[in-house]
């Protein structure tokens, strides 16, 4: 029988300057920082320190002799976790760099790069982005002849970008293919078969040229560690402490990773509100946060009510907002704040015209009579054609706004351009890559670069095991090409050539260089109309890389912040334009909620649930508490009385209140009349 031996925690190795927990946190927080090792959930209200509770709760660990490669921070973004991390490191003496903090994605992108072979990838695989995804499901299609009446393409049948969304949410919600067809894409049941042969042939085609999706950095990570015993207990053995950030927003396959990492230790602390889960969509699954008493028997439960944002009426008015869920875990946000003397504001506007003028003009009236920037004000709707006319009445009044959608820096098509090179380099069987560099090329399409593709699988230097080439332009130009395409193809290939030194890669800021001059400054200069911008765009890529040595880390930085991250810095003092969706985890001094109307906000999708189904509902009640919590100071609920007919249309539309205003208290708003001078 083995002798059992325990090693003792140092109690850190500092004490003079040891943390003075209770005057750095409020009671509620301590007790959740403070708590002994086990399964604890801690429901954190809206503006109450989560981020806060976290941070300590890590430090706290630390300091009592916890190992930092024994912890686990799990979080659902790169910012957040690398603001937390950063924090942890001023607190303590130790060197926090042996945590495991990030995204679900990139903890799963960390796995799979030292255990993905037992999956049949090797280290060097490519992460597609939902483009690459597009790309390689219409070649799959194309390849298997489907989607065609005769000779002519099938318009009823899917879209890449569609069968993208489809697989991503069968493997994010862990359902079957016919579920989701039923429940989300009824019209598309009459292509199941199809479907089911192009999603099996994408599988295998990415398997074949080395490549993950971004949905696999989590289901073929979970299927690893459920698959393989020595896998999944060396990281169970490994994690004694897993934190967890946004818990109401896991969807059903992060639950299981979660579960499994924290299993041996039993040490697990998922923090999150309920009240803030509004991403089903997406798949997260509030039952997850619901249903954890029931995971784990005898939890601690710890709940974080005291808000550090708002005014009291903001929060009286919050806290009214949310009371009528059923599915909830009860809880009443209490002010630190004292009072601005202004009661949230309830605006019937006679249509969605005066709607926009009244904020127009309000917007300029609050940033003049309080002094603040018009980076202090938001504009928060249910769906981005909400801001339509706001738009066009800002544009007007020359009211500087900002609005959330839009491309993502990396998701650019010229800074997709320059990486498809380096993600080449790095892995010679990422057709995606390879066949985006073809597009550069005048002359070459679809057909010629699958020629040219599958000429180069004949190569040994497309297997991952061979060494690179010493020379690329040696190898692709003898392929076959027309005469149009001849002189950029050479380029093409001595510009691979620039990318290899001595048998390895150059530095990714190298490389850059090299593609810019080599090739992609003179496309560029005949390809887009704002040329100069791209450039400086690239620049800045060229720039951002320099901090990497290594290829491998700079790729999977680059694919991580593509997939993931919303985030972006932005120091323009404009106005905020953005769906609640995207306002999550925000606040500014002064909010403006717009198209409270029944149908609008709440949603006519809503509204036609199954009365014995709520989910949906609340949900959307949860999605107007998001919006009125992101308030400091001033709130202004709006909702236009009529709205325009259709096109070609004259009449109007009457409108009712939404239900989440006429449930409020009356004397917790002060209503305004809102009138023309004209």
């Amino acid at each position: 029988m083995a002798r059992s031996y325990t090693i003792k925690g140092t109690g850190g190795n500092r004490s003079a300057d040891a943390i003075d927990y209770p005057s750095l946190l409020n009671e509620q927080q301590l007790a959740a920082v403070t708590s002994k090792p086990g399964t604890a959930l801690v429901i954190a209200g809206a503006g109450s320190g989560k981020t806060r509770t976290l941070t300590y709760r890590v430090a706290y660990l630390l300091e009592k002799g916890m190992a930092p490669h024994h912890i686990l921070l799990l979080t659902f973004t790169n910012k957040a976790a690398g603001e937390m991390l950063t924090r942890v490191s001023q607190l303590v003496p130790q060197d926090v760099h042996g945590i495991w903090g990030g995204t679900f994605h990139a903890v799963g992108n960390r796995i799979l790069r030292r255990y993905g072979d037992l999956l049949g990838y090797s280290k060097g695989f490519s992460i597609m982005d939902r483009e690459d995804q597009n790309s390689m499901l219409t070649q799959v299609r194309r390849d298997l002849g489907l989607g065609k009446i005769g000779k002519k393409q099938d318009k009823r049948f899917p879209k890449s970008s569609v069968l993208a969304d489809i697989h991503s949410i069968t493997q994010n919600l862990d359902r079957s293919l016919d579920t989701i067809l039923n429940e989300r894409y009824l019209h598309l049941q009459e292509f199941f078969e199809d479907i089911v042969k192009i999603l099996k042939a994408y599988e295998k085609k990415k398997l074949a040229s080395n490549s993950v999706d971004f949905d696999d950095l989590l289901c073929k990570t979970l299927i690893l560690l459920e698959q393989n015993p020595e896998v999944r207990r060396h990281y169970q053995e490994k994690f004694h402490a897993v934190l967890v950030d946004e818990y109401q927003d896991t969807n059903p396959i992060q639950s299981r990773m979660i579960d499994l990492f924290a299993h041996q230790h039993r040490h697990l602390m998922v923090v999150g509100d309920d009240a803030q889960s509004i991403y089903s969509w997406r798949g997260a699954d509030f039952r997850n946060i619901m249903g954890f008493g029931e995971r784990y028997p005898g939890c601690t439960v710890h709940k974080i009510e005291t808000n550090y944002r708002s005014v009291p009426e903001v929060l009286e008015l919050a806290n009214e907002s949310i009371s009528a869920n059923i599915h909830q875990f009860e809880k009443n946000l209490v002010p630190a704040r004292e009072s601005k003397q202004f009661l949230p504001a309830l605006i019937p506007v006679q249509d969605p015209n005066q709607q926009a003028s009244f904020i127009g003009q309000r917007v300029q009236e609050v940033v003049d009579e309080l002094g603040i920037a018009y980076s202090d004000v938001a504009v928060l709707y249910r769906a981005h054609f909400h801001s339509m006319e706001l738009q066009m009445e800002l544009t007007q009044r020359q009211v500087p706004f900002k609005l959330t959608s839009g491309p993502r820096f990396f998701e650019q098509a010229h800074v997709k351009d320059v990486s498809a090179f380096i993600r080449f380099v790095a892995n010679r069987r990422d057709e995606v890559a390879f066949k985006r560099m073809l597009k550069l090329v005048s002359g070459i399409g679809d057909v010629t670069a699958e020629k040219l593709w599958r000429s180069w699988l004949g190569c040994e230097a497309s297997s991952p095991d061979s060494p690179l080439p010493e020379s690329f332009s040696d190898l692709l130009l003898g392929f076959r090409v027309g005469a149009r395409s001849e002189s950029d193809w050479q380029q093409l290939a001595y510009t691979l050539d620039e990318l290899v030194e001595d048998g390895a890669p150059v530095a990714p800021s190298r490389m850059i260089t090299s593609i810019v001059k080599g090739l992609y400054e003179d496309f560029a200069r005949t390809a887009f109309p704002n040329y100069e911008q791209r450039m400086q765009d690239i620049d800045q890529v060229q720039r951002y890389s320099e901090q990497f040595k290594s290829l491998g880390e700079f790729l999977t930085k680059l694919s991580l912040e593509t997939n993931s991250d919303r985030e972006q810095a932005d120091d323009d003092d404009k106005v905020a334009l953005s769906t609640i969706h995207q306002a999550k985890g925000l606040e500014w001094p002064v909010v403006f909620v717009i198209w409270l109307t029944q149908g609008m906000f709440p949603s006519r999708r809503a509204l036609e649930v199954d009365e014995h189904n709520v989910d949906a509902f609340e949900e959307e009640r949860r999605l107007f508490y998001v919006a009125v919590t992101r308030a400091c100071d001033q709130l202004y609920l709006l909702y236009p009385l009529y709205r325009p007919g259709g096109y070609g249309r004259h009449d109007d539309y009457f409108q009712t209140p939404s239900e989440f205003l006429t449930e409020l208290p009356e004397d917790l708003t002060e209503e305004w009349d809102v009138g023309t001078a004209w």
